[in-house]
């Protein structure tokens, strides 16, 4: 068994999925819009073939735009020397940069930023010594 897709509220769709391209080499399916309800989406996908689904609508119930659950995305993006570098580009390019890089109790080499809308990203090695990884490792 295997996640299939991740999906995210957004409020700026385009922002973000150039965000997601820029940063992350991800490629973007054509933008899905209902007419009707006018809920909008990309998929996007990663060189894994995991994939991540951008969702905005024009009205969105208090439940959605209040709602909680989403913690983190994890971003394996390759060695210590990647997620390295790729915390200094994201701090050089103004993101906040709220955690490492370090070694986290749980075996992660991570460092955690924010996307533009303030969705936390941990940008990890592709291997660790544990299995599980948490912001609060």
């Amino acid at each position: 068994m295997r996640i299939e897709h991740v999906a995210i509220f957004t409020k700026d769709l385009e922002k973000m999925r150039t965000f997601y391209e820029t940063y992350f080499d991800a490629t973007s399916g054509e933008k899905y819009h209902n007419q009707k309800t006018g809920f909008q989406s990309y998929f996007l996908t990663f060189a894994s073939g995991s994939r991540l689904e951008l969702t905005t609508k024009a009205h969105l119930s208090p439940r959605i735009a209040e709602s909680f659950g989403y913690t983190h995305l994890a971003m394996a993006v390759g060695n210590k020397v990647a997620v390295d570098q790729l915390a200094t580009q994201f701090v050089a390019d103004g993101f906040p940069l709220l955690n490492g890089p370090r070694t986290t109790g749980d075996g992660y080499y991570e460092a955690v930023i924010q996307d533009p809308e303030g969705n936390l990203i941990e940008l990890t090695t592709d291997t660790h010594s544990d299995s599980g990884g948490d912001i609060h490792g």
